[in-house]
């Protein structure tokens, strides 16, 4: 016992082991699966659930931080009549985000930011509302599936506060290097999906879904591999 209690003061000394271990806010443990960006695709039934990463390098100070802006979406939740989520919803800092300012899981109730978001302060709350309209904008939809920057996501960026939100961000954050070296494409609408690895399961075009089946996966709509 004394070895172990020695080995984690040294871990602790020298920053190999975080002395806060609480870098999200929420009432019970979660892990998200993430809105994609990009081409749009829809899994089929049966697809594992992916669990979420570990931050593991947090900024100073998270969890106060944290908190205030639980607590922001929470009231906005509350005041656009989505009190019954608000409880439910979690928000964290991911270190392992790189490109990306934020990312939302409507299943798991998540907003994860990126900590570099700390270098620009003025685009924290923007960046809370952007994920959050994610959310409120599938609640509205109940079970039905919407386009992730889609006509719904567009209302609940007005009823937060930011009409003139963009899908994507601005902000001085590495362009991932890695190339999307596989192609696919839809065979109704003939919309192409660069992919950096090969698709292992089912996928077919979220928005041939959404147009003509409701939403649901439906086979006539699969990615097809032009090329690799």
């Amino acid at each position: 016992m004394l070895l172990l209690r020695q080995l984690e003061f040294a871990f602790r000394s020298t920053g190999i082991l975080s002395v806060s271990r609480t870098d999200s806010s929420c009432g019970e443990p979660v892990g998200p699966s993430g809105v994609p960006s990009g081409g749009f695709i829809i899994e089929s039934a049966g697809s594992p659930q992916r669990v979420r990463p570990v931050a593991d390098k947090m900024p100073a100070g998270p969890t106060a931080e944290t908190a205030v802006l639980l607590q922001t979406a929470r009231e906005l939740l509350h005041a656009l009549g989505a009190a019954r989520i608000a409880t439910e919803l979690c928000v964290e800092w991911n270190s392992r985000l790189k490109t990306t300012a934020g990312r939302a899981d409507y299943r798991q109730k998540l907003i994860s930011l990126n900590p570099r978001l700390f270098e620009h302060p003025a685009e924290i709350d923007r960046t809370l509302r952007h994920e959050l309209a994610h959310i409120l904008a599938q609640f509205r939809a109940g079970r039905g599936r919407i386009l992730p920057h889609g006509d719904e996501w567009r209302a609940a960026c007005r009823d937060l506060g930011i009409a003139d939100e963009k899908r994507c961000h601005n902000l001085p954050f590495p362009v991932s290097a890695r190339a999307r070296r596989y192609l696919y494409k839809c065979p109704n609408c003939k919309c192409d999906f660069h992919r950096v690895r090969r698709i292992r399961r089912a996928v077919a075009c979220l928005a041939c879904c959404h147009a003509h089946n409701g939403g649901e996966f439906d086979a006539r709509f699969r990615l097809r591999l032009v090329s690799a």
